[in-house]
């Protein structure tokens, strides 16, 4: 038999799932009809009155059924005990489609698409950080003998284009010569060790090679050090007014969260502290820190390969979300979009 706090938990979970499904407050009679829940409807009367008491669950009015607190979604998120996990379709159907993308734009921009679209949430998806970045690959282009277009590639997928006017043409081998040194000096490095090791380039090559290693290197600089690396992708904002119901119908409530999307430093700062690719990070109403979305719940988790951690990503949504659904897609969209970016 199962022990009363498993029996009490079990009356919660029904809550959770009929709520989640319905938007209805929940009455004993329905849990008894819809699930075997073993127990008379006192017995289940009795329960939920219990969990009332310890906060797990409210009456919004009087005579109606019950609905979760945000005390109740979080043991209900403590415990669950499976997560259901995506179908092999599901998850070919999604590296399918993240493997189309043409850039790192365009794949960023299906993943949150795609993510918006199976938990019907606001999906969040944070650019690669540069700090975790490394330098792939740097290739010079000599466009005309006194300009070059420097293209650096990271492995995150990110490409920086970037010209550079030289103040006297440079032949052929000269730019080979260039390629090799910036290769040798960049290739491998994570980006603040890279930018050193440019920035001293200048002093370690022969007189005929400084003027177009300096500007070169003053360009490279720039482009590893001094971009901002906090940017994120939206997708699905339009899911907020489907279900602005949850947020009491109230237009305040709404336009806090949009603003708090569009300033985009809060969310930024969530995505920022669940950065571990596989485990899922949960934040319940109460919960978060900045009081503009602490009617929602944001599930996310980080997204990377190989040991390194590109970013974070995630949903928002209200706290009457499916949880156990919602967290597999997240952690399965931030799987493949880190083996599809590291496979680039």
């Amino acid at each position: 038999m199962p022990s009363t706090d498993d029996r009490r938990f079990a009356v919660l979970q029904a809550i959770v799932s009929d709520y989640v499904s319905t938007h209805e407050p929940v009455g004993s009679k329905a849990l008894v009809d819809r699930h075997g829940l073993g127990v008379s409807s006192a017995t289940v009367r009795n329960d939920m009155a219990v969990l009332e008491a310890e906060g797990y669950i409210r009456q919004p009015h009087t005579s109606s059924g019950r609905v979760p607190t945000d005390k109740g979604y979080r043991q209900f998120v403590d415990r669950i005990a499976e997560v259901k996990p995506l179908s092999q379709g599901e998850r070919r159907a999604i590296m399918e489609f993240l493997e189309g993308g043409v850039d790192l734009d365009d794949v960023l921009r299906r993943a949150v698409r795609l993510l918006a679209q199976l938990t019907r949430q606001v999906a969040v998806l944070q650019y690669p950080t540069l700090t975790s970045s490394k330098v792939r690959h740097i290739e010079v282009v000599p466009l005309n003998p006194a300009r070059l277009l420097l293209v650096v590639i990271m492995d995150t997928g990110r490409v920086d284009q970037r010209l550079v006017e030289l103040g006297d043409v440079i032949s052929e081998e000269q730019v080979s010569t260039l390629r090799v040194l910036l290769g040798q000096a960049l290739e491998g490095k994570h980006l603040s060790a890279a930018s050193v090791a440019v920035a001293e380039l200048a002093n370690q090559v022969d007189h005929d090679m400084r003027d177009p290693v300096v500007r070169s290197a003053t360009v490279l600089v720039e482009t590893l050090v001094e971009r901002s690396e906090d940017r994120l992708v939206l997708g699905g904002t339009s899911n907020l007014t489907a279900n602005a119901a949850d947020f009491g119908g109230s237009p305040g409530a709404m336009l806090q969260i949009l603003e708090a999307l569009e300033e985009q430093v809060v969310v930024l700062k969530l995505l920022a502290a669940a950065q571990h690719p596989g485990m899922v990070t949960v934040r319940i109403g109460e919960e978060m820190e900045d009081e503009q979305i602490r009617a929602t719940s944001v599930i996310s988790t980080g997204y990377g390969a190989a040991g390194a951690t590109f970013g974070g990503v995630g949903v928002l949504g209200p706290t009457r979300m499916d949880y156990p659904w919602a967290i597999a897609a997240v952690s399965a969209v931030a799987r493949y979009v880190g083996e599809v970016l590291s496979a680039r």
